[in-house]
Formats: C-alpha cells, structure tokens, sequence
C-alpha cells in the first residue's frame, strides 16, 4: 500500500510540474504590445472593442500570432504629455510599443522642434527599456501652412531613420477626409476607419514582432 501510494504520488507531483511549466512556456511566449497614443489610440467615440488596440490584438491572434496589446492611449494628449507618462506605462515591460502622437501637437500649433525633441526622448527610453518600436507617423494639418508642415511631416521618417525604427508612414492613411471610415467630427475613424488602419499595419506590426528575442 505505501509503495502504491508514493506512485500516485509521484505521478500527481510529475502532473502538477508538466502543467506549471506548460503554462510558464505559453505565458512566455505571449508577447505584450503597447499602443500609445492620443484619442486616435484610445478609441474616441468607439466602444472598447472597436478601438485600435483590441482590433489590432484580434487581427494578430487571428494571424497566429500570441499577442496582447494594451491601450495606451489618452484623448488630447501630446507628445509632451506622452512623455511625461512614459515611465509610468513602460512599468508593463512591453515587448513593443506603437507610438501614435504627435497629432494634437500640429493642430495646436506647437513647436515642431518641441515636438521632434519630445518623440526622439521617447523613443530613447523605449529602446533603452529593451522594447522594440514602431514609430506611426502624422501629417500637420494643411491650414498650418506650407512651411509649419514640411518642417512638422519631417520629423517622423528623420527620426525612424535616426533610431533606425520601423516607420508606418501616416497612421490615418486610407481612412482621412473619407467620410464613411470617420465619426461625424470628420477627425477621428469610426469602426470601419480603425479595421482599414489594422489591416494596413498589421504586416508590419508582425515583421516587428518577429524581431522580439525569445
């Protein structure tokens, strides 16, 4: 009887361990995606499900890529404002984060040296947090003038190219000034509008996610 039972012993321990390091080996392959950004990021206007993120966390699963991306994203803010919350957010450790700002910096008018300075300190600090980065680039809107925008549109391909970081060129691309992708305001994608920015980011979202050590 005492050799039966130190068998069924060893067999429940041998259970208990297979199962613990299977799910050790599932959580480590699971990588962690932040999306952070302004309301465009956050979601304004959409249900929870219909945001960026979720979208982009369905697209990939459904891709067979393990992933969860968590939603980083505040309506209004800036680059500056993004930096400030930075340290605090990275605290996830994050495998890579999709760096959606720089919007209303154009449409307030900022200092596009503020703003080329404030995104070139986040992305040092993403990369120094051992992160990879997608940098989405943003376009100031044409009303700010010729010599505003060309001086705010460089500062995206010249700091992807700086930090050698992937660059998706304008995070609105197929969806601005499209009036059945975006809410009323004309501004922000509605449901639709956010399941063309996935289906267009999604490649290169899963490039990136490809170069995450193991």
């Amino acid at each position: 009887m005492q050799a039966y039972r130190r068998v069924l012993l060893a067999t429940a321990w041998t259970f208990f361990l297979f199962n613990l390091s299977g799910t050790t080996l599932v959580h480590a392959e699971e990588r962690l995606i932040l999306a952070f950004g302004d309301s465009l990021t956050a979601g304004f206007g959409l249900n929870g499900r219909d945001s960026f993120p979720s979208r982009l966390e369905m697209a990939l699963r459904g891709s067979g890529h393990k992933a969860r991306v968590i939603n980083g994203g505040v309506s209004g803010d800036t680059t500056a404002g993004g930096l400030a919350r930075l340290d605090w957010i990275m605290q996830e450790r994050p495998d890579l984060v999709i760096v959606e700002l720089g919007g209303n910096d154009a449409i307030r008018g900022l200092d596009p040296a503020g703003t080329r300075r404030n995104l070139d300190q986040i992305i040092r600090r993403i990369k120094k947090a051992g992160a990879r980065v997608i940098l989405a680039g943003m376009f100031a809107p044409p009303n700010m003038g010729s010599t505003y925008s060309k001086e705010f549109n460089a500062i995206f391909p010249d700091l992807a190219r700086i930090h050698n970081v992937p660059l998706y060129g304008f995070f609105l691309d197929g969806v601005v000034q499209d009036h059945t992708l975006n809410l009323p305001d004309g501004i922000h994608p509605n449901a639709a509008g956010i399941a063309v920015i996935v289906e267009r980011m999604l490649p290169i979202v899963a490039r990136t996610l490809k170069e995450v050590p193991k």
